[in-house]
């Protein structure tokens, strides 16, 4: 036994002065660190449509969230003015005020002014018939949001599914399927389908988001255009 452990011990020693002596083994080169950039770029030219839908779902998401809180801002002192106006008999200084407020509410308000002598029904009508296309023009192209949340992600699938046939057309013409080659191929062509992914959620959010803030202008503006009925009701009684 001491035997075999002074062989064990002499074999143990031999080998640390081999390894000490002998040189440095080449080691692997680092990976150089990819930027984001480099790694769209390995989408392939799928990533152009992509990109372009991304920037019409940003546009059309800015362009519609500042409009909306812009029209459809409450404003009492509008109002208010409004009231008076009506209950003192003023109604071209009604008319113009409604002129000068580049709202909805205001020209909705200016539809049943412009009626004001006829029945109540007869009012109520026209505002709401307003009130139908001031929402439309609000709604306008947010309906953009739902298709792009839509077909992006099929780009992306597209992408990745173009690139999975150029990997396995250049295994059938080279016979490589080792997993470095394949591998390879395969991580660059997955960014397409997470790009297309990333700008359909984006865009699926930013489509329902509208969507709630146009409930609630919605809600609001028929409240008002309630009042404002309920003010043409009140000398009545």
């Amino acid at each position: 036994m001491i035997a075999i452990f002074l062989l064990i011990t002499q074999t143990i020693d031999t080998l640390n002065k081999a390894i000490v002596a002998s040189p440095s083994l080449p080691t692997q080169p680092a990976l150089g660190k990819m930027t984001m950039l480099d790694i769209i770029m390995k989408g392939g030219i799928i990533m152009i449509p992509i990109a372009i839908l991304s920037l019409i779902a940003i546009y059309v998401f800015i362009e519609r969230y500042l409009t909306i809180r812009r029209h459809v801002s409450s404003d009492v002192d509008f109002m208010n003015k409004i009231h008076d106006y009506i209950v003192h008999g003023q109604t071209e200084s009604a008319l113009t005020l409604c002129q000068r407020t580049a709202k909805p509410i205001a020209r909705m308000i200016e539809k049943g002014i412009s009626r004001l002598g006829k029945p109540i029904k007869e009012i109520e009508e026209s505002i709401e018939i307003a009130g139908k296309f001031e929402v439309y023009d609000l709604e306008k192209n947010v309906q953009i949001l739902a298709v792009i949340a839509g077909i992006a992600p099929m780009f992306g699938f597209l992408g990745t599914i173009i690139g999975v046939i150029k990997i396995f057309y250049n295994i059938s013409m080279t016979s490589d399927v080792s997993i470095g080659s394949v591998s390879a191929g395969l991580y660059t062509k997955m960014v397409s389908s997470a790009s297309g992914l990333i700008v359909g959620i984006v865009a699926y959010i930013g489509f329902h988001w509208l969507n709630t803030i146009l409930n609630k202008a919605v809600h609001q503006l028929e409240w008002t255009a309630m009042n404002f009925i309920d003010l043409l009701k009140s000398p009545a009684k």
